[in-house]
């Protein structure tokens, strides 16, 4: 499968700029996480990743070549705000979308039914979408974006209001899709999840990509934190090491934070002088603590 590649996208609303130079890839088979703030741009991205919207300046290519109108009918879309028939029946309506992606009405039917079974709404089937709760809404949702076997897939905040049991529905099958060769993109606010999900991450704020890579390559950079159990360890016994924080001291156990630049292997000799140590390990920032600290100097 091709890639699918953001360049240098541009988007201004009079005065306000949505977008101000984007870019970024999604590789063949990659899981990709676009995470922001409310307003930060990602829908704005995927809508124009998806022909929705069209960029004032910069372009989408898929496979190295523009995105044409014949190329998005190969994409998969999952939007924020449901973009279903509220009063069409689920199985008639996945059977509806997949014959205006270019499917006989007999493939169609047969993915239709697929789709329902693995998601979980073959009790539904019938139903009108607008008699479903939000969780099942979610799934024929997803459902509308895979019938037609997309080459791509791009989804807006697919997991919220889905209870843990899609969740873990949902994450296999991005993750089967993936290991199919589909680059996946899609947005989300629940940052264990992207963080447990994707192979990379791209933050954006205010309109900027202002970080992109997987979480080890984001955080190489990042004050490492350290704990270390030393029993017989005298009070403040880090306090006056270079470079070293000591973030929280109690009895045999200390937190410390460590400038990129100090040696861990400083700090362990240190500690081994004051007494045996008994644990010694390294912390590795959350995407939750890298993405507050990236987006903590974002405009309000």
């Amino acid at each position: 499968m091709p890639d699918l590649e953001i360049r240098q996208v541009s988007k201004r609303y009079g005065d306000k700029v949505a977008l101000d130079g984007v870019s970024f890839e999604v590789r063949a088979g990659e899981l990709f996480g676009f995470v922001g703030s409310n307003g930060a741009g990602k829908t704005t991205t995927m809508r124009i990743a998806l022909g929705v919207l069209a960029a004032d300046s910069g372009e989408v290519r898929f496979g190295g070549s523009p995105i044409t109108h014949e190329t998005r009918t190969r994409f998969g879309y999952m939007p924020e705000e449901r973009g279903l028939y509220p009063k069409m029946k689920v199985f008639d309506q996945l059977v509806y979308l997949a014959e205006l992606h270019g499917l006989s009405a007999n493939a169609a039917h047969k993915s239709a039914e697929t789709w329902i079974s693995r998601l979980g709404l073959a009790p539904r089937r019938l139903d009108e979408v607008q008699k479903l709760s939000l969780g099942n809404q979610q799934r024929v949702q997803l459902a509308a974006a895979l019938v037609h076997d997309p080459a791509v897939l791009v989804l807006d905040e697919p997991f919220s209001g889905l209870d843990p049991i899609a969740v873990d529905v949902m994450s296999a099958v991005l993750r089967e899709k993936a290991a199919t060769g589909v680059p996946v993109l899609f947005s989300s606010h629940q940052l264990d999840l992207v963080e447990r999900l994707c192979d990379r991450i791209g933050i954006i704020r205010g309109g900027r990509l202002v970080a992109c890579g997987s979480v080890e390559e984001l955080t190489a950079g990042a004050c490492a934190q350290l704990i270390v159990s030393v029993p017989e360890a005298r009070p403040g016994w880090a306090k006056e090491l270079p470079g070293v924080q000591v973030v929280s001291e109690e009895p045999a156990r200390t937190v410390l934070e460590l400038a990129p630049e100090v040696d861990d292997q400083l700090v362990l000799a240190a500690a081994t002088a004051t007494g045996p140590v008994r644990e010694f390990r390294r912390l590795r920032p959350s995407l939750a603590e890298l993405f507050r600290n990236v987006v903590a100097g974002e405009p309000k």
